[in-house]
């Protein structure tokens, strides 16, 4: 599969280029001519539903594989073939555990759409409401857990054997994925992501999120208030239907950031084809399965990077992302700041209404991945939405500018930061921490104390880099006493004797330079590296 599409790099020698060029991908394009970024897409829809979804994951994390890579992801195609209507029966009658229609007065065994999870019918209650059923596809659970195994353990295997893939965290990056895919598979969290929703927009007229019908819902069927409107990636029936673009682009905007910097909950998928414009101008959400939470610390380090950036401030943001991500050890930070006061310098200079903030976003991450600093799972996917919003909403205007919108929450922002209410709750969250160490620590000094009594104290000292420095000191003393001994046998010509010179002598002489000759290459090597550093 990898060597279809030209990715396997360890059969680099082999010439199987003759092959590529007789291979086309699924919509009949010759691969050779394929961008790097569209083959990797390509591999992974052809390995099936568990590795679209990785990619789908992996398109959240641009500071891991790049801003190219992740937004050629976001098209990751998720259509598959619909189950055949008897198995979809079989599958609602088995959750419900009665007959489908003494559930659903009406069942459309047509689905609508078909993705790599589930398909979604159109149904009737027998109350008379038209919703639809979003059915997860027969067996799927059982396709996908033998493939999460075997990445657990490719990463693993990664982690321990290739350094250049060591600082990403391989493992770490497939137990998020492994956790969010088991997620998806349960529909109850996506019920539960509506509900929450619907309870924070409740007085907002402009949005509406599909109600979910819990009595007629498990973990494999959700039931779903059905929405009559317009896709968003309609553009065609948009533009027919004469309603304000931008006025609506904005509203949806605004519900997100309200989602974002209000509620610290948001809808993680912003492409047009989850909004729907309904009559009024209202804006319908739909597919409310990956979502993004804030916490308080997060969404403090979010409040400063946004202030680093408007009141340009380069040093503190490249403070912020070492702070909050993971960077190596030897990262060169004179030149990460260099860096970002390029960037920061670069965007300020702007106005609002000329900033584009995705591309600032994507500049931001290409500094993240040159330093290989990985950044925080729901701080990427944060960033990578806001990036995915922008390019959504000036799908439906061009003349739209998130920058403009965002500008009046960071006002608000700044206010409530600054406020007696956040102020207070900062000093009860320290006195708490202060408590707790002063009624810990005699608690621990104690135990300290009893155990130097006892005789069981000890320290354990963890000396680190001091093996080449102790190999090199044993190398040095062995050469002077090579040396040494090599000019005594010389000077006693000691036999076996030729032409007046002691062999041993003259062979020890040659060793003793060898290895003197070792150790000065290797000094320099660390002289080297240091000054790189």
């Amino acid at each position: 599969m990898l060597a279809k599409y030209g990715l396997a790099d360890w059969v680099k020698g082999l010439n199987y280029s003759w092959i590529q060029e007789r291979i086309q991908s699924y919509d009949g394009q010759r691969i050779p001519d394929l961008k790097f970024e569209e083959r990797v897409r390509l591999a992974f829809t052809d390995l099936g539903t568990t590795f679209i979804k990785l990619g789908q994951v992996l398109s959240t994390r641009p500071d891991l594989v790049g801003p190219e890579l992740a937004r050629e992801l976001t098209h990751l195609q998720t259509d598959t073939p619909a189950d055949p209507p008897a198995v979809v029966r079989a599958t609602i009658e088995a959750e419900f555990g009665k007959p489908l229609a003494t559930v659903f007065a009406q069942f459309e065994e047509v689905p609508l759409a078909s993705a790599s999870i589930a398909q979604v019918h159109k149904a009737r209650l027998h109350s008379g409401e038209d919703v639809v059923l979003k059915v997860q596809h027969e067996g799927i659970v059982d396709k996908i857990m033998p493939d999460l195994d075997i990445l657990a353990g490719l990463a693993e295997l990664a982690e321990k054997h290739s350094a250049q893939v060591r600082p990403y965290q391989p493992s770490a990056v497939v137990r998020h994925f492994r956790r969010t895919l088991l997620r998806e598979l349960d529909f109850t969290f996506e019920r539960r992501n509506l509900e929450e929703f619907e309870s924070h927009f409740a007085d907002d007229a402009a949005v509406h999120f599909p109600r979910s019908y819990p009595a007629f819902s498990t973990r494999r069927v959700l039931t779903m208030e059905r929405l009559d409107g317009i896709l968003g990636n309609d553009s065609a029936a948009l533009a027919a239907s004469g309603a304000d673009l931008n006025d609506f682009a904005r509203r949806g905007a605004t519900m997100y950031l309200q989602m974002i910097f209000r509620d610290a909950f948001y809808h993680a998928d912003p492409h047009p084809g989850n909004l729907m414009l309904l009559p009024d101008g209202v804006v319908g959400v739909l597919d409310c399965g990956m979502v993004g939470r804030l916490d308080e610390e997060l969404a403090e380090a979010i409040e400063d990077m946004l202030m680093a950036v408007v009141n340009p401030s380069s040093a503190d943001l490249a403070e912020i992302l070492l702070r909050l991500g993971s960077a190596p050890p030897n990262t060169p930070r004179d030149q990460l700041r260099a860096d970002v006061t390029d960037f920061v310098t670069d965007y300020t200079r702007q106005s609002i209404q000329e900033m584009d903030l995705g591309g600032a976003l994507n500049s931001l991450f290409a500094i993240v991945r040159r330093y290989n600093i990985t950044l925080p799972a729901p701080l990427s996917l944060l960033l990578r939405t806001l990036v995915e919003l922008e390019g959504t909403a000036q799908q439906l205007s061009p003349e739209f500018s998130l920058a403009e919108v965002i500008r009046p929450f960071y006002t608000t922002m700044v206010q409530r930061r600054f406020s007696p209410k956040r102020i207070l709750g900062r000093f009860q969250h320290a006195y708490r921490d202060w408590e707790r160490l002063v009624e810990a620590l005699p608690r621990d000094l104690g135990d300290v104390l009893k155990r130097v009594r006892d005789g069981t104290f000890s320290v354990h000292l963890d000396h680190r880099h001091i093996d080449p420095v102790i190999n090199r000191l044993v190398l040095g003393v062995m050469t002077a006493a090579l040396f040494v001994g090599s000019s005594l046998l010389w000077s006693m010509r000691a036999p076996p004797v030729l032409a007046g010179v002691s062999i041993f002598g003259a062979a020890g002489y040659v060793f003793a330079a060898y290895l003197g000759w070792r150790l000065l290459r290797a000094i320099k090597k660390s002289g080297d590296i240091n000054s790189k550093k």
